[in-house]
């Protein structure tokens, strides 16, 4: 069953972080248009690596968020679209195949019913589903085609992605929203929807990875020919690099952070070696007890966490294939993404193409969210506006017994199409 989101004339949606949570309002225009009307945004709190570690503490924070919204936008809300995240996400590919009348072309009915026997009978094995989404069509298992409809054939096949999430994880995130009264009109991963904002028409088509960095965590969506071909995540984010600055300068963490955002880098130059940066030792306030330290010394720090990062989202695409992939490029998002020299680490360890994405396919946005921080809230906006997924008929939560593995399937797609 499809959701009706792009029937709405006010849409809102919640971003749930582990450095922050942020909410924005928008109304939708007869021609699809989107025109935020309001947005808030605190810190998080009851949040670690993108899990719920406090219910209470991250009700507070999305209330907060969530009224700051509704202020600025002169409107209540009481349904949002939120995302998902953590390191436990992951997807799989499911395939399906008809036949058909080889005396009658394609049609809308036979691409409905090719998804409807994909989908019909699911196992989640003890996960939620958050995407159920048809990436690619082949007739008579040839090449990839992209619309089939029309075209004649013997046999229709096609390749559902699926996005899955620990369902003790999601009911927790589903527990927060129903305690600050709101109800869950539609779910995505933080990856897919900063994907969704981010990217250009071309990248999507020609093959790009999203790496979304936030405060907890680290989300990846790979895309191909406009879909997303591959979830995953990691446990680590621009919080990991402030408690390494904290541990390694024993300072505060508010302190670290501080330093962080005024003097870090990822990458070193001669010039950070002659400059000296102020570190007030952790429990002192006095200014007399500061010590003054070579800014490269703060630098050696941050570097090796920032290279672990993308040392470890290089071995995720190894696993399916991605890896030595030349022409598949990367974008960076999320706050931890505007660290200075981030880029080019991430260039040189992964070896592709590498930009920084900010949320660029919704006109007339306003300044402060034209910020990777907000990549994610404004792609949830996008994806309401254009769901098309198609939920199971039947979900079987129990583990399956044979067969490919999900990250096989997709293995195996992504080494056939590359």
């Amino acid at each position: 069953m499809t959701h009706s989101f792009n029937r709405m004339t006010t849409i809102a949606a919640l971003d749930i972080g582990s450095s922050k949570v942020c909410c924005v309002i928008a109304k939708i225009s007869r021609d699809k248009r989107i025109n935020v009307v309001g947005y808030g945004y605190n810190a998080s709190k009851g949040i670690k690596n993108g899990i719920v570690t406090d219910i209470n503490q991250a009700t507070l924070a999305v209330c907060n968020a969530v009224e700051a919204a509704e202020q600025m936008a002169n409107e209540r809300i009481d349904r949002v679209i939120v995302n998902v995240s953590g390191d436990k996400i992951k997807s799989a590919i499911k395939d399906s195949t008809i036949s058909l009348n080889k005396n009658k072309p394609v049609g809308e009915s036979d691409l409905t019913k090719v998804v409807e026997k994909g989908i019909h009978k699911i196992n989640v094995e003890g996960c939620e589903l958050i995407h159920c989404l048809p990436t690619n069509y082949r007739l008579d298992e040839g090449e990839e085609v992209k619309d089939p409809r029309n075209i004649f054939g013997e046999t229709l096949s096609v390749n559902i992605m699926l996005g899955l999430v620990p369902d003790i994880q999601y009911r927790n995130i589903a527990t927060v929203i129903e305690n600050a009264h709101l109800e869950i009109a539609g779910k995505a991963f933080s990856s897919y929807a900063s994907g969704l904002s981010c990217l250009v028409d071309d990248e999507r088509e020609l093959g790009a990875t999203v790496i979304d960095m936030g405060g907890g965590t680290t989300s990846i969506a790979s895309f191909y020919h406009g879909f997303p071909i591959y979830f995953g995540a990691l446990p680590v984010g621009g919080n990991n690099v402030t408690n390494d600055i904290a541990y390694g300068l024993t300072t505060s963490f508010a302190h670290a952070e501080r330093l962080k955002t005024l003097h870090g880098c990822a990458f070193l130059t001669m010039q950070d070696k002659e400059e000296t940066i102020n570190v007030y030792p952790v429990g002192e306030e006095d200014d007399s007890c500061i010590k003054q330290i070579p800014r490269a010394e703060l630098i050696s720090i941050i570097t090796p966490r920032i290279e672990e990062t993308f040392e470890m989202v290089g071995r995720k695409l190894e696993e399916v294939g991605l890896g030595d992939v030349t022409s598949h490029r990367v974008v960076l998002t999320g706050g931890a993404s505007q660290l200075p020299g981030v880029r080019e680490i991430a260039s040189m360890v992964l070896d592709k193409q590498v930009r920084v994405g900010r949320p660029k396919n919704i006109l007339n946005l306003p300044d402060n969210l034209y910020n990777p921080s907000f990549s994610t809230c404004i792609g949830l906006l996008l994806f309401a506006l254009n769901y098309t997924e198609k939920k199971p008929s039947k979900i079987v939560n129990k583990p399956s017994h044979g067969g490919d593995s999900g990250l096989g399937k997709i293995f195996g797609w992504l080494r056939q199409n590359f």
